[in-house]
């Protein structure tokens, strides 16, 4: 199914001050590592080692309530203020570093961890990639 993340952008009456490709592009890699983050929080807990997951369940959840926020933020032009999605981007910068490093540390051992690290990763990027773009 595709994303409505575009044609919703694209319905916005008014002048948005980023690129709305970006824009998009940034929103779902934000959604996308917010659902794997869950996700792999979930199955972490689910893990017969759990104990040993501990950090990584709570890097995860603290990497999707970012990411989350940050979608929404970004989702609303209307009032439109740079420092703050420039400050939730430098945050889930921040989040996704430290929850892709984490997850990658059990990516050998668990397949949620692998794929989570990688939605963290792409996740850095588009915000990284946004971020240069912002005044």
């Amino acid at each position: 199914m595709p994303s409505t993340t575009m044609p919703m952008l694209e319905t916005y009456p008014k002048s948005i001050n980023l690129d709305r490709t970006k824009l998009a592009a940034t929103i779902d890699a934000l959604n996308d590592c917010a659902q794997a983050c869950t996700a792999c929080a979930d199955a972490c807990l689910s893990e017969d080692m759990v104990a040993e997951l501990t950090k990584c369940v709570r890097t995860n959840l603290d990497c999707a309530d970012i990411c989350a926020a940050t979608a929404r933020v970004l989702s609303r032009h209307t009032g439109y203020d740079a420092n703050i999605s420039r400050a939730m981007l430098e945050a889930c910068v921040t989040a996704c570093a430290s929850c892709g490093d984490e997850c990658a540390a059990h990516a050998e051992k668990h397949e949620h961890c692998r794929l989570c690290a990688d939605a963290c990763r792409a996740c850095e990027r588009a915000c990284r990639d946004l971020l240069a773009t912002i005044n």
